[in-house]
């Protein structure tokens, strides 16, 4: 019981960390997408309040029209000082809709204020509301929007009964309509140049989020082919688990059998069918680990270098005829919960390397944060260009033999579940490099405080 207990805990926080992993991905995106807007107003607000000063002080020095300097001046300092405060608001996103309407709220407020001193509804810029309207059916859920245009109305509304009136020189007398149709030509081209600047961009992170689906669409048909892969898997074990053990009794039989234990030539070839059923179980339990199935086996808690170490020995000793290069430099060494199917992921790669590189193949781990980098090199011919763009898809392989391609597409998947990568390259010294980067809290043991 209590070894059963051990193995849940240890299971469990393997999983908990895996999950941490997935969400700290999901709350980045969320925060990349919320920033992204903050951004665009911001973007914006700078352009309009540097447009505004323009627009203030050649009216007031150029055209000779009295305007209210010092509190004209002091609602474009506020919006200076929203934008400073909307800057430091990036990555705050809890409740990102509302904290987008507070900003665009006052926005229209200030907007008001400048309007309020400059003529009311008979400024040509109180079109600039629509600029709002806009930003607001773009960023904001639809009862945000809903709640911009009653605002910016109930503004325009109050601005043609409420307003301080502009005073014209006696220059002007009479060509009030020819100020209006300049005003007018400007605020259009102000808007204009601010939409398309604004629905361009938009449209980027429009495109940047539709790739990102994309990608998220591609994921999901990936492991939808791990669980079918798993599924068969599976079904091969149940089939052949019993063929292999009849084998295996048979042999084991034929081996005390009076008639065949003096023939020295016959034991020899029952050894060598032995040894060929255990490795036909051998394969099939490297077939589970391979899609995600760990036979039952019980993960144990190991030092990094213990758990990279073991990995290393095994591999060696299948492949001898190889030289291998070995390098560690792990830092402080912490405990991990050694986990079989990651155990599978380095030794598929690391035997990708060697049937590229019989001669060499190098191996070393590596802190970087905390993640920890196990890359695998070689003095093979190294990926061509379409294998480097198609890498990490199901069945790329410069191998002619069916079924091959698999390791990496594999290690790909298994990464990724676990918060990491996998990327791969080709050395200038020649040969190719592999690299797995993988969050330390994916595997690392969670002691209680």
């Amino acid at each position: 019981m209590d070894r059963v207990t051990a193995h849940d805990t240890m299971r469990l926080a393997m999983d908990s960390s895996r999950w941490q992993a997935w969400v700290s991905r999901a709350r980045a995106d969320t925060d990349a997408a919320g920033n992204a807007n903050m951004r665009q107003l911001v973007t914006l607000r700078w352009i309009a309040v540097a447009g505004q000063l323009v627009t203030v002080l050649t009216v007031r020095f150029l055209l000779g029209i009295d305007l209210p300097l010092v509190p004209m001046l002091m609602a474009m300092a506020a919006s200076v000082a929203l934008n400073l405060a909307s800057m430091r608001l990036y990555g705050w996103q809890r409740g990102a809709n509302a904290q987008l309407l507070l900003a665009m709220l006052l926005d229209v407020g200030l907007l008001t204020v400048q309007l309020y001193l400059s003529g009311g509804a008979t400024n040509p810029f109180i079109a600039l509301y629509l600029l709002q309207v806009v930003l607001g059916a773009v960023l904001l859920d639809r009862w945000s929007s809903w709640a911009i245009v009653g605002v910016t109305g109930g503004c325009f509304a109050l601005l043609t009964i409420r307003y301080r009136p502009l005073a014209l020189p006696t220059d002007y007398a009479g060509e009030y309509f020819a100020l209006y149709t300049v005003g007018s030509l400007l605020n259009f081209l102000l808007v204009a140049t601010l939409l398309v600047l604004f629905m361009t961009r938009i449209t980027g992170n429009l495109r940047a989020r539709d790739e990102h689906l994309a990608d998220l669409r591609q994921q999901a048909a990936e492991e939808d082919h791990i669980v079918r892969m798993g599924l068969l898997a599976s079904g091969a074990a149940h089939e052949l688990g019993t063929p292999l053990a009849s084998l295996a009794v048979i042999l084991n039989d034929w081996k005390r059998m009076p008639a065949l234990a003096t023939d020295a030539g016959m034991l020899e070839e029952i050894g060598e069918m032995q040894a060929e059923v255990q490795r036909c179980k051998t394969i099939v339990t490297n077939i589970l680990l391979a899609a995600g199935e760990a036979r039952g086996e019980a993960p144990e808690v190991v030092p990094l270098h213990v758990f990279l170490d073991a990995i290393v020995e095994d591999w060696r000793a299948l492949h001898a005829g190889v030289e291998f290069d070995y390098t560690s430099r792990l830092g402080d060494d912490p405990l991990i919960v050694s986990d079989p199917a990651l155990k599978q992921v380095i030794a598929n790669v690391l035997d990708n390397a060697a049937e590229a590189s019989p001669a060499w193949v190098g191996f070393s781990g590596e802190r970087s944060g905390d993640h920890l980098a196990l890359i695998v090199r070689d003095h093979g011919p190294g990926f061509t260009r379409d294998k480097l763009a198609s890498f990490g898809k199901p069945y790329q392989s410069s191998k002619r033999d069916p079924g091959h391609g698999l390791g990496l597409f594999l290690a790909v998947n298994a990464m990724r579940k676990l918060g990491g990568s996998v990327a791969v390259a080709n050395r200038e010294t020649g040969g190719a490099e592999v690299t797995l980067m993988l969050p330390l809290a994916a595997i690392a043991l969670e002691r209680d405080e």
